[in-house]
């Protein structure tokens, strides 16, 4: 689907059966909807009616990128009324899941349910990886995806089928590199995040990978004390990019805590 916002051309994969129960998915850094590719048929075999938007300046959405948390936050409420969403559940990955946190303090009265992977409050980021995104983008592409996958993952291949795992999540970073450095800044500089978690209403569900070296579960216990009426899904043998290499286990606790 293609959707004008703000005079600005918005790409969106769609899923699902169109009187299902509406959830929007919001990628993290230097990615786009690909990210979700894997989930994206078991949500909607479930019966959900899923969107997920590339974020403006990534993958087929016109830019350019939004600089900070609370601005994209600003975006991704108003394409849930431009899509007339009503009480849609928001999921978020990584910088995803500050945006969608963000958004869902925003708009309390408006989102059913939070579901925040592989998340911290707060997000920092190291001055070594936020200069090499600026200066060498590609150097940052494979460190970070090396980092968001196992160890045996990474060295097995993981995926099925022929496909090297990490690879996928290569490829969808590369075609967003010029997005890291500044999407990476973006989760370095929010600090409204324990305030935000106050102000959400709605049940929170929060997915973390045990190994996820990039947001380390342990950073969770802030967040989930400040939020409201929470559950945590903690997935065995599972790093950052939790979408790649448990994409079932992912997929069942979402809807799970949807159903």
């Amino acid at each position: 689907m293609e959707l004008q916002l703000g005079g600005t051309s918005c790409h969106i994969a769609c899923a699902g059966p169109l009187d299902g129960r509406p959830l929007l998915l919001v990628h993290g850094a230097a990615n786009d909807h690909a990210a979700w590719h894997d989930l994206l048929p078991r949500l909607a075999a479930a019966g959900l009616r899923v969107y997920a938007p590339d974020l403006p300046g990534h993958g087929r959405s016109a830019g350019p990128a939004l600089a900070g948390i609370e601005m994209l936050a600003d975006w991704l409420c108003g394409l849930a009324q431009a899509l007339d969403l009503k009480n849609p559940a928001i999921a978020g990955h990584s910088m995803g899941s500050l945006v969608a946190l963000e958004s869902a303090a925003r708009m309390p009265a408006a989102i059913s349910r939070v579901l925040l992977l592989g998340a911290s409050i707060p997000m920092p980021v190291s001055t070594q990886l936020l200069e090499c995104a600026l200066k060498a983008p590609d150097s940052a592409c494979r460190m970070v995806t090396a980092w968001s996958h196992t160890p045996e993952f990474f060295l097995n291949g993981g995926g099925g089928h022929g496909v090297w795992g990490p690879g996928k999540t290569l490829a969808v970073m590369r075609r967003n590199a010029a997005t890291l450095a500044g999407d990476l800044d973006n989760c370095n500089r929010y600090s409204n995040g324990l305030h935000a978690a106050e102000r959400v209403t709605c049940p929170s569900l929060l997915i973390a990978g045990r190994r996820d070296r990039m947001t380390p579960s342990r950073a969770l216990q802030p967040l989930q004390e400040a939020l409201q009426d929470v559950r945590r899904v903690d997935i065995a043998d599972c790093g950052h990019a939790m979408m790649v290499e448990k994409p079932a286990e992912v997929a069942a606790a979402m809807i799970a805590f949807l159903a």
